[in-house]
């Protein structure tokens, strides 16, 4: 099993990928295995055509030529090019399936991949094609189209001809054998690779919402009774009493959280509380609305897990019962639902977020901070009153991505794919929407640090998040005149992607 650690390092750490002895003879035997046991039989994709054209057998003399045709006439997609980064974690999905030796391919197929990986060379690969039903077939397609030596390729920060770079490279392009063809572009590998990487951001972003969240309360002043591992407790939800002990722990030390047993559980003359009795709830809640988001993320785990170590082919190629198994594992439905659920819980964080900063900004409603933490002169300066427009927008943006792709099957294919996943686009409108999340945190996290100077309340902090302000202001300092702060909303941006808490 490759588990997302594994994962993360091979494709953010450029950790090799090897292929064990063990596994390349389980290739070698399904492949032999399929030769002989295909050889008078009628097998979808090896000796028919595909799809509807299935109903038409395929002339023996032109068994390759057939694979060869299903990559050319399936790499039609269009729009942008997917980022490198999906397409290394595509390959990684697909070489992983193959590795299970259930595909009846040639060994070549996983030693070019491995290749593709292992060098960075990424195909071209347009970001508009999947329907996510029998797999991601035009996009791998576009992956196929590199590995026989077509196309084209991002190398070393330029693209060039695939021909090109795998001669440099001194690599030999994919042959077809019996089914390469099929077999590459049939699966749920470019869904599945964009969502392991949407679900490594995704738990990145939370624990800088959580984070955020306690410094939040920290400049708030707020009663810590609401991150009570007794209160929290009696909610039985696992995320929920989680993310209360990350900011327990996150916390601790502060100087600036009160307890309400010392504040107010005592005699009291006043008839009006100048310190709130009860935060807002962006501030309160913070537990009950970041817990179904670390739920629903380790759900999004086990079914990426799931997926990622999956035989997602059709047919399947089984050496052990001696058959050749026709049925639908590319079938996308676990990823794509999976990408709407996490695409709605990182909406929620991101405007969780975005509540907590409106409450910085909001002079009359918290009450001890000037507007937009604006430490200039009113009217002339204006602090990151500019800055929330974009938080605003930008989270507003991800509420309307949030709609589902999950139920927005259209029939295509002669009615063939008649139910369909369009799992590769929740897969990337997740992303969208993962990325956002992180602009709105960068700007809501600069809003916090410039919080913590405007009250001058830092050596209060807790260590924690003291060492958190500390990092974010050695990328934007301190400042009371206007300067443009888009540069430095990118520099948050990738600063937070980078960045690991290690809440545990």
């Amino acid at each position: 099993m490759l588990e997302i650690e594994g994962f993360k390092d091979m494709l953010f750490h450029d950790v090799p990928v090897t292929i064990s002895p063990e596994d390349a003879q389980k290739v070698k035997y399904c492949f032999e295995f399929l030769r002989e046991f295909a050889s008078d039989k009628i097998i979808y994709g090896i000796n028919t055509g595909v799809g509807p054209m299935a109903q038409y057998r395929v002339d023996d003399s032109a068994l390759r030529q057939l694979q060869y045709n299903i990559i050319r006439s399936h790499s039609t997609g269009a729009g942008a090019a997917l980022p490198n980064l999906y397409v290394k974690a595509a390959m990684i999905a697909r070489l992983q399936t193959f590795l299970r030796g259930k595909s009846g391919v040639h060994l070549q197929v996983v030693e070019i991949l491995a290749e593709f990986i292992n060098r960075n060379i990424f195909p071209v690969v347009p970001e508009h094609g999947s329907v996510g039903a029998s797999g991601d077939l035009v996009q791998l397609s576009h992956i196929a189209l590199a590995l026989i030596g077509e196309g084209e390729v991002s190398y070393r920060g330029e693209l060039r001809a695939a021909a090109e770079v795998l001669r440099e490279c001194g690599v030999a392009p994919l042959k077809m054998h019996l089914r390469e063809g099929l077999a590459v572009t049939n699966g749920t590998a470019v869904m599945t690779g964009i969502g392991m990487v949407n679900l490594i951001r995704a738990r990145r972003l939370l624990q800088w919402a959580v984070a955020a969240s306690t410094l939040m309360n920290e400049i708030a002043g707020s009663y810590d009774d609401f991150m009570s591992e007794t209160l929290n407790g009696l909610k039985y939800h696992r995320g929920q009493q989680t993310v209360a002990a990350w900011m327990r722990a996150l916390a601790r030390g502060s100087r600036r959280l009160l307890r309400r047993e010392e504040m107010l559980y005592r005699k009291h003359s006043e008839r009006v509380f100048e310190h709130k009795v009860q935060p807002y709830y962006s501030l309160r809640c913070v537990p009950q609305v970041l817990g179904p988001v670390l739920d629903t993320l380790e759900n999004a785990e086990k079914v990426l897990v799931a997926e990622l170590n999956s035989v997602d082919d059709n047919p399947v190629v089984d050496p052990e019962t001696k058959t050749v198994y026709h049925g639908g594992n590319f079938h996308g439905d676990y990823v794509s639902f999976e990408m709407d659920k996490l695409k709605i819980a990182v909406t929620k964080l991101t405007m969780l977020a975005e509540r907590q900063m409106n409450y910085i900004f909001h002079d009359k409603i918290n009450g001890i901070l000037p507007p937009f933490v604006n430490m200039g002169v009113p009217g002339l300066n204006y602090g990151l009153q500019a800055a929330q427009f974009t938080a605003t927008s930008t989270t507003a943006e991800s509420q309307t991505l949030s709609n589902p792709m999950y139920i927005r099957s259209i029939p295509n294919n002669n009615d063939n794919q008649d139910i369909v996943s369009m799992g590769a686009n929740a897969a990337l409108l997740c992303g969208k929407v993962v990325e956002n999340g992180y602009q709105v945190m960068s700007v809501h996290l600069m809003a916090l640090v410039q919080a913590v100077d405007c009250l001058q309340i830092k050596e209060a902090l807790s260590e924690q998040t003291r060492r958190i302000y500390d990092e974010i202001r050695a990328i934007v300092p301190l400042f009371v005149e206007d300067t443009p702060k888009y540069r430095e909303i990118a520099l948050m941006e990738a600063y937070l992607k980078n960045r690991d808490l290690y809440l545990n």
